[in-house]
């Protein structure tokens, strides 16, 4: 949470989270939180790196290893967990392969285990069944990384990958016409990541206005948007962790293999109720924040007048940050300093001028609840993070 709010590259952050929800492993099963941490460093060292690689690199991942039962597979008792879901949820996609395929990819992957000492990959070859096996059409003695090998070959990988992509940062509604050229791309380049993405962000469906505005931000994408957006200081993290976790995605606890199932699926009553809820917490930071202010304000004058001097904690720093913090709960809301980027105040009646510079630097398109007249600027921007378009991206 703390890399995705300070990180000078939140697309880096958002690709690593993307991984994350493609190569699924959840702390639910892998009990060591390192491994799902280390997982994580891998995730972020390759989000713009080769896709073969990073395929090779998260199947021997302790975390993989052990979510997907790939460290007890072994000879004569293959174990098709991994092999099912490396043809499904990472390379092909449904209704490219058959049970036959998945069952000769797991004995393909028996043999890579874990070092029950120092938890990191281990290759036993004493487990590895060497014989011959036939995938996608294909036979020979082939191990788990030729398995890979022959999934990456096939045209339908960087289709399925590239669609997901689309899903993420295009529409829901992948138009296969928009998508093959910009996979065959994808598949040219050795499947260079960033080639994939260029592709996608310089496509006119990317930028057509049709699709603005489409798709559903997830809990992180509000949460952590918001707090970006409008450069809200905090004092922990955590807290933020709970906030993403009610509307529905505990990062590292993903609910099934198939990761959090996104879209319009973010949104239901109790989901609504969550995101509205955070929305009022900034705002009473906000009025907390001035309380705090003019509190801390007049006790300073009074120190001041008594002439004597005032402790200061290391952790406090000045009398007035600690009694800002403790009236916020950590969370500091300068909305001030916001709308000054627009020329107005908290209490000032903006002008339709300025009314519309905020819709645009809040929403995708227009609100779509009606926001009272005469609303200060401070309640007419509230009013916008609560529209159903502020949940849209």
């Amino acid at each position: 949470m703390r890399e995705m709010l300070e990180t000078p590259s939140p697309l880096t952050e958002r690709m690593t989270l993307f991984w994350h929800n493609h190569f699924t492993s959840g702390q639910d099963k892998v009990r060591f939180a390192q491994r799902i941490a280390q997982q994580n460093m891998l995730l972020r060292r390759h989000a713009f790196g080769d896709f073969g690689e990073l395929l090779h690199a998260v199947a021997k991942d302790p975390a993989m290893l052990q979510y997907l039962d790939g460290a007890s597979n072994r000879k004569g008792r293959p174990n098709e967990n991994f092999a099912r879901e490396v043809l499904e949820l990472f390379t092909l996609g449904e209704g490219h392969y058959t049970q036959r395929d998945v069952a000769e990819a797991a004995r393909a992957y028996t043999g890579w285990s874990l070092d029950p000492d120092t938890q990191t990959y281990v290759w036993r070859a004493n487990q590895h069944d060497d014989g011959e096996k036939t995938v996608l059409g294909q036979t020979g003695r082939f191990d788990g990384d030729q398995v890979l090998d022959i999934l990456l070959a096939r045209p339908e990988t960087a289709t399925f990958v590239t669609t997901r992509l689309w899903r993420e940062f295009v529409c829901d509604t992948p138009d296969p016409a928009c998508i093959e050229p910009i996979a065959a791309q994808f598949r040219a380049s050795r499947y260079d990541i960033e080639v994939v993405l260029r592709g996608l962000f310089l496509s006119d469906a990317f930028w057509r206005d049709d699709n603005r505005g489409v798709l559903v931000k997830s809990p992180v994408e509000f949460v952590v948007g918001t707090l970006r957006a409008f450069d809200i200081g905090y004092d922990s993290t955590e807290p933020f962790v709970t906030r993403i976790r009610a509307p529905g995605e505990n990062l590292f606890y993903p609910p099934s293999v198939r990761g959090w199932p996104g879209g319009a699926l973010w949104i239901n009553s109790s989901t609504l109720l969550a995101r509205k809820q955070f929305v009022e917490q900034l705002f009473r930071a906000t009025e907390a924040a001035a309380r705090a202010h003019t509190n801390a304000t007049a006790r300073a004058q009074m120190v001041a007048s008594d002439a004597r001097p005032v402790a200061v904690s290391p952790a406090n720093g000045s009398p007035q940050r600690a009694m800002a913090r403790t009236a916020q709960g950590g969370v500091r809301f300068d909305i001030a300093r916001w709308l000054a980027l627009y020329h107005t105040s908290p209490s000032a009646k903006p002008g339709l001028s300025t009314e519309l510079q905020l819709q645009h630097a809040v929403l995708p398109f227009t609100p779509v609840d009606a926001i009272a007249t005469e609303s200060t600027a401070s309640a007419y921007l509230e009013a916008l993070l609560m529209d159903p378009a502020y949940q849209l991206k």
